[in-house]
């Protein structure tokens, strides 16, 4: 099994595609294992290769305290116990070293478009940006609506381990889809019972969103961006996608209309072509 190290931090990765093709990494949700992005992942290897990780605290990754955080976070303003963006851009840049690749496209979905948009600021291994259902962060974002946060963070105590992850993910789904998927939804639940992060981690990484901020430095990513995002995400709303767009120097905005957060999963067809486009033209 791969690993990469990132300051004593042991991150699962995984590698499909040909080996001489060139590189798409794939960067997961807050608390989400690998798993999410298996409605992309073999559309894209049949002609990239593609990296697939655990982000800290998440699946086969480690899940370092979420309280043990270095002097200089917290005078900077972090948010104690989280696993900060900076951090989690970090452990990419260690999975890309593994992996040997020089340089990637950057896929990432809500956190994941944080940690990729923060990958492009600190590294330059970064050939494009794919930016689904996330948010720069900072005072003008619009943030996710309290109703939408209470149902995520807080699940009915009668509830049991299974009805809880259901309750918590509705709001990142349409209702029709779940209506229409009562079996994949089943298979979903089976998923993140094996390989999503544990309530500290998810915490320790929902507080890093929290503190997340790359809005005055968008215009310093030069790479081509597609910003993606469902017109009905009711985690973070669409108005975040048009202000990614406006602050960044070589973005496509694509809405899709009526998508929940999980758009790409939800409309997974129609997303894998237009990503795919954009790739083969960045």
């Amino acid at each position: 099994m791969p690993y990469a190290d990132n300051d004593g931090v042991s991150l699962y990765y995984e590698t499909d595609g040909p080996s001489e093709a060139e590189t798409v990494v794939l960067v997961e949700g807050l608390g989400y294992g690998r798993w999410m992005w298996r409605w992309q992942r073999d559309r894209l290897a049949e002609r990239y290769r593609v990296v697939v990780w655990d982000n800290r605290g998440t699946g086969d990754s480690d899940a370092p305290p979420s309280d043990a955080r270095r002097a200089s976070e917290r005078s900077s303003g972090t948010l104690d116990g989280a696993y900060t963006i900076a951090e989690m851009a970090g452990d990419l840049d260690a999975v890309l070293g593994a992996a040997g690749v020089d340089s990637a496209h950057v896929v990432g979905a809500s956190m994941g478009g944080m940690i990729a948009q923060r990958y492009a600021i600190d590294y330059d291994r970064a050939d494009s940006l794919g930016l689904f259902c996330t948010s720069p962060g900072g005072d003008d974002a619009v943030p996710t609506p309290p109703e939408t946060r209470e149902r995520m963070f807080d699940a009915p105590e009668e509830y049991d381990e299974r009805e809880t992850i259901r309750y918590k993910m509705a709001p990142a789904m349409t209702d029709e889809f779940a209506e229409r998927n009562d079996d994949l939804l089943a298979d979903i639940v089976d998923w993140r019972l094996a390989s999503d992060a544990d309530e500290d981690a998810r915490e320790a990484q929902a507080a890093g969103v929290a503190a997340f901020d790359a809005g005055d430095r968008l215009g310093d990513i030069e790479v081509p961006a597609l910003v993606a995002h469902g017109t009905a995400d009711r985690v973070l709303p669409f108005e975040n996608a048009e202000l990614l767009d406006e602050r960044l120097p070589r973005s496509e905005l694509e809405p899709f209309e009526g998508g929940s957060h999980l758009f790409f999963i939800e409309q997974a067809d129609a997303v894998n072509e237009r990503l795919l486009a954009f790739l083969d033209d960045a």
